[in-house]
Parts: C-alpha cells; sequence; structure tokens
C-alpha cells in the first residue's frame, strides 16, 4: 500500500483526543512509508495529521480547490499540492491518488467524502479498503444509522463489511492493510 487518503475536519473539534489521533495517525502512516493524501489544508485535523506525518519523515500530497487556496488555507510544506476547480474534482483525484480511505472526524465535508467513497466501493467503482478511525465514539452514532438502514433493507447487510471501524491508528491500519490483500488476491483469481 503506497498511500492512503484520510478524510477529516477542517477544525479540531471540541476534544483534544481528536488532535491526539490525527497525529498518532499522521505517524503511524510515516513510521510505515504509507504517504498520506488529504485535503490540503493548514488548520483543523487537517494540517494536525499533515504536520504529524511531515514531521517523521513521510509524504503528504494535498488536493484543494482552487477557492480554499486563495482564502490562504492551504499548507505550505507539501510534497504536492493539487489544485482542482471544485469539490468533485478534489473527491475524484484524492481517489485516484490513494490506495485505501481514512475517515478521522469532522463534519458535513467529511460525511460527504466518506459517503462518496463507500457509495463508490457499492457500485464497484473501486475495490479499495476503508476504515474510520472512531475516536472517543464519535462514529458510533453514524455506524448504529447505518446498522439502521441495513436493518430496514436500505443497504444490503454485506455491504455493512465495506466499513472497517477501529480506535486505535495502527491496528485500523492493519485492518486495511489485511483487506487491500485479501481484494488483490481475489482480483487476481486465487480465490473463487
Amino acid at each position: 500500500m503506497e498511500r492512503i487518503c484520510v478524510f477529516s475536519g477542517s477544525s479540531e473539534g471540541r476534544r483534544a483526543e481528536y488532535r491526539q489521533m490525527a497525529v498518532a495517525l499522521g505517524q503511524e502512516l510515516a513510521a510505515r512509508g504509507i504517504g498520506l493524501v488529504y485535503g490540503g489544508a493548514s488548520r483543523g485535523l487537517m494540517g494536525a495529521i499533515a504536520d504529524a506525518a511531515l514531521e517523521a519523515g513521510g509524504e503528504v500530497i494535498g488536493v484543494i480547490p482552487r477557492a480554499l487556496f486563495e482564502k490562504e488555507i492551504a499548507h505550505g510544506g507539501l510534497a504536492k499540492l493539487y489544485q482542482v476547480n471544485s469539490m468533485h474534482e478534489r473527491k475524484a483525484k484524492m481517489a485516484k491518488l490513494a490506495d485505501a480511505f481514512i475517515a478521522l472526524p469532522g463534519g458535513f465535508g467529511t460525511f460527504d467524502e466518506l459517503f462518496e467513497i463507500i457509495t463508490w466501493a457499492q457500485l464497484g467503482i473501486h475495490h479499495k479498503p476503508i476504515g474510520l478511525l472512531d475516536v472517543a465514539d464519535y462514529y458510533s452514532p453514524l455506524l448504529a444509522m447505518v446498522g439502521q438502514a441495513a436493518e430496514e433493507g436500505f443497504i444490503p447487510r454485506q455491504n455493512l463489511e465495506l466499513i472497517h471501524y477501529e480506535q486505535d491508528p495502527g491496528l485500523l491500519v492493519d485492518l486495511l492493510l489485511a483487506g487491500q490483500r485479501h481484494l488483490e488476491v481475489v482480483s487476481s483469481g486465487e480465490l473463487v
């Protein structure tokens, strides 16, 4: 696995644990030689994970819409910073650059990115593993809602397996690596 795309908030939230886990995930990725692809901002959890990965010697690639770049929130110290025209282009570019996805806590933008990438997996547009870093049970209500949608017949039960979740960054990366290996074996025809 070469790069993981991390979706996260442009604010830090109210709990110190959110920032601490963003930093821990950035360090974890760098320690494993896995590059970070993210939204390109210098603030919030986005800035925290980018700074942590950079300080640990990791590769960090940002993708930011021009409108946000012009507001001077773009991170200045990245290996590569792509400027795109829209949020739609941002998501497509991040997906193309990444081998897997992780969502940290965030707001509407993070939810939008997460659900679009899950939908693409459900439709077979990509076969890359997806994970939630469930910091301080932030994603527990979302997981309950998704479970309810499956219970009510709106999400096929097998599609719940598209989402890996863990509260420890290292264990979540392990799950994604195992998911990628499984998908590679399946796609190579070694398993029926």
